[in-house]
């Protein structure tokens, strides 16, 4: 029986003087002379907090066990000579090949049911016993040892939990599964109810007989699918409390993990591990394959500051430049650099770290971008990571405030992992399309979004956006409808409410959950084919989904024109009675400008004002706290924009009186007179 988190208030704090500035730093890479050479860089650039060890297993133990700390006592010197703060990483993240040799069934093996081998990183299964031994071995020394050092000021489980080996299928995974399956339901007869195993003829009489969901020759069971991702979730999510366990039988210190919040990351519910970390992190890298990466950016910083439950977050890795896993790796334009980082710190970021400090030689990543590249100091990049390291320290006493928003919207990795299933009315709609569209829309209109988990308290909120939340239980579904009750408006997408927590779709006509919120009853799913128009009669195109649908309650805004459901309810709104707020639902795909218009009205009607001056191009957002508050403006169109304050601009030190013009390409921060 594990352990409940410690309430907030009893945690460990991160209490690093102002906006922490730093990077991961892989000393074992380099030669002792190198060493010398980046702190003394690394004061320069003004970089105040450093990860290592977070790969260092191998340069820590050998196979005959013993364990050799004198290089790394040597740099955590180094640092601490110099003044900079240690972010310490247990060195568990990949296993050494010593160890995977020797016990090559801690090797992870992945659903078609072959074993994934050693020579890359993350070798290992997540419900290995082995493996957990020698990793808390090694956590049990590394913390003895540094537990009390006063360079050390944060600790730093494992790296990226997740991020290759979350959906592990051997054997001991295998009996894990069914022990956690067994502590969910209890009966063999429950399990078979949540997965609707009278389907196909799969119902289970004995535990057994089941097993982790490995490639079948047909689709399979989307319960059990479903289920095996919040097992893996949660087996990893175990490991971590192991390990902090292990630290904390030797520090008072904070621990935390990098979080993945990014698009191509989904393995782990966030949600569930968030209460267990004493600060919340996560690395942060732009996915040119999106449409709008600038756009994802901002929902991952909000996302994540959601996690952090609205308290400020670190963003402990990002890059320079250009990363390199990417199908083309771009290089950010002049400025991006500065515009990436203070978007992340203006969104709620007490920290701006970087992987890594110095580009490797050798090595999968060594054409990822680094502060000192390989081209060193008389560059470019490194001029720009100095003025960013003086802009950050300029912007110390943000450190503490906090984002305030009028709007939150809900967010599931549940529904993800559901709603992205092998069989499903279309796959040219993913989850995080309705997600990034709807929050888009949101940012492009200059308005601050909390993201929320479905059961949420979302007493204050004024508008209340729900994108496409395929999965909701009952009681989280109940939590948006008393808000709705209490005077929150409401905006619901289609493809909501559908099932709930066991994938088991709720009859009586979509959208299930919120049929009564809405006012609306869906008989059938129409989606069509990628490329194909439809449009409403208001004039508004849209693409990919319609349905056939009719309002029961609520008033018809737009109309389907033509596709399969012409004539049929496309938008409506069912009016707030009593107190209530509107309730508003989109049963299509619209395009960006019109989909933008239709959240406009819905923020009107809420009584949600942008923050004068933001637009698409422009990011306007406030922190504040105690009688302080901060304005951050990101401009990231070529044109200068112009802003309304009064106070003291902290990157140049100019007083702004009424109006400030900030050039295109640019960031500007106001410690604003007057606000709090």
């Amino acid at each position: 029986m594990q352990a409940e988190p410690a309430p907030a208030a009893a945690r460990p704090r991160f209490q690093h003087q102002g906006i922490a500035f730093g990077c991961d730093y892989n000393p074992e890479q380099w030669e002792p002379a190198v060493w010398r050479e980046d702190v003394a860089l690394m004061r320069d650039a003004g970089v105040d907090l450093v990860a290592i060890n977070v790969f260092g297993w191998a340069a820590l133990q050998g196979p005959d066990g013993a364990l050799d700390f004198a290089a790394l006592d040597e740099v955590i010197e180094l640092l601490h000579a110099a003044g900079i703060r240690v972010n310490l990483g247990t060195g568990t993240s990949s296993p050494p090949p010593w160890l995977t040799a020797r016990h090559p069934e801690i090797l992870p093996v992945v659903e078609d049911g072959t074993t994934r081998y050693p020579g890359g990183r993350q070798a290992w299964c997540p419900s290995s016993p082995v493996f957990r031994r020698y990793a808390l071995a090694l956590v049990e020394a590394v913390a003895e040892r540094y537990g009390e050092h006063p360079a050390v000021e944060l600790w730093h489980v494992s790296n990226e939990l997740g991020c290759h080996n979350a959906l592990c299928h051997c054997d001991e995974s295998t009996l894990a599964f069914r022990r956690w399956l067994r502590a969910r339901y209890g009966t063999i007869d429950e399990l078979n109810r949540a997965w609707g195993t009278s389907f196909w003829s799969q119902r289970y009489t004995d535990w057994d007989e089941i097993l982790t969901p490995r490639l079948t020759i047909s689709s399979r069971n989307p319960g059990q699918v479903l289920d095996f991702h919040r097992f893996g979730s949660d087996e990893l999510l175990d490991h971590y409390r192991a390990e902090a366990d292990a630290i904390r039988r030797h520090s008072a210190l904070p621990i935390t993990t990098n979080f993945m919040v990014t698009a191509h990351i989904r393995d782990l519910d966030y949600w569930s591990w968030a209460p267990e970390m004493d600060v919340i992190a996560n690395d942060h890298y732009l996915d040119h394959r999106l449409s709008e990466p600038r756009g994802e950016l901002a929902f991952a910083a909000d996302l994540t500051r959601g996690l952090a439950g609205g308290e400020p977050w670190l963003l402990m890795e990002h890059s320079t430049g250009s990363v390199n896993w990417q199908p083309v790796n771009l290089a950010k334009e002049p400025g991006q650099l500065l515009r990436n980082s203070l978007s992340h710190v203006a969104r709620g970021a007490d920290a701006v770290c970087f992987f890594q400090w110095r580009a490797s030689l050798q090595g999968s990543e060594k054409f990822h971008s680094a502060l000192v590249p390989h081209a060193g100091t008389d560059t470019d990049l490194w001029r720009e990571v100095v003025e960013l390291g003086r802009i950050v320290g300029a912007l110390d006493e943000v450190a503490g405030t906090r984002v305030h928003a009028d709007v939150a919207l809900l967010f599931s990795w549940e529904s993800w992992w559901a709603s992205d299933a092998e069989n499903r009315p279309t796959h040219a709609i993913e989850y995080l399309d309705q997600v990034h569209a709807l929050h888009g829309a949101l940012h492009d209109l200059g308005v601050t979004v909390d993201v929320v988990r479905p059961g949420a308290d979302l007493a204050g909120y004024r508008l209340v956006v729900a994108p496409g939340l395929y999965l909701v239980s009952d009681a989280d579904a109940a939590a948006l409808d008393e808000a709705v009750a209490s005077g929150t408006h409401a905006l619901v997408t289609f493809y909501s409410g559908i099932v709930d927590e066991h994938d088991r779709v709720r009859p009586g006509g979509y959208p299930g959950a919120w049929r009564d919120l809405l006012g609306v009853r869906v008989e059938e799913f129409a989606p069509v084919l990628p490329g194909t128009p439809i449009a409403l009669e208001s004039g508004a195109a849209a693409t990919l989904w319609a349905e056939r649908l009719e309002a029961t309650d609520a008033a018809v805004l737009d109309r389907f024109a033509d596709g399969p459901a012409a004539g049929r309810p496309a938008v409506t709104r069912r009016a707030g009675a009593d107190g209530a707020g509107d309730a508003w639902y989109v049963g299509t795909m619209l395009g960006r400008d019109d989909l933008r218009s239709l959240v406009g009205r819905a923020l009107e009607g809420a009584g949600v004002a942008p923050v004068p001056g933001a637009s698409a191009e422009v990011e306007v957002t406030r922190r504040s706290a105690d009688g302080r508050a901060y304005l951050f403006v990101v401009n990231h169109g070529a044109d200068d924009a112009d802003v309304d304050v009064h106070g003291t601009e902290l990157v140049t030190g100019s007083v702004v009186d009424g109006r400030l013009s900030v050039p295109g390409g640019t960031v500007r921060v106001i410690r604003e007179e007057g606000a709090a």
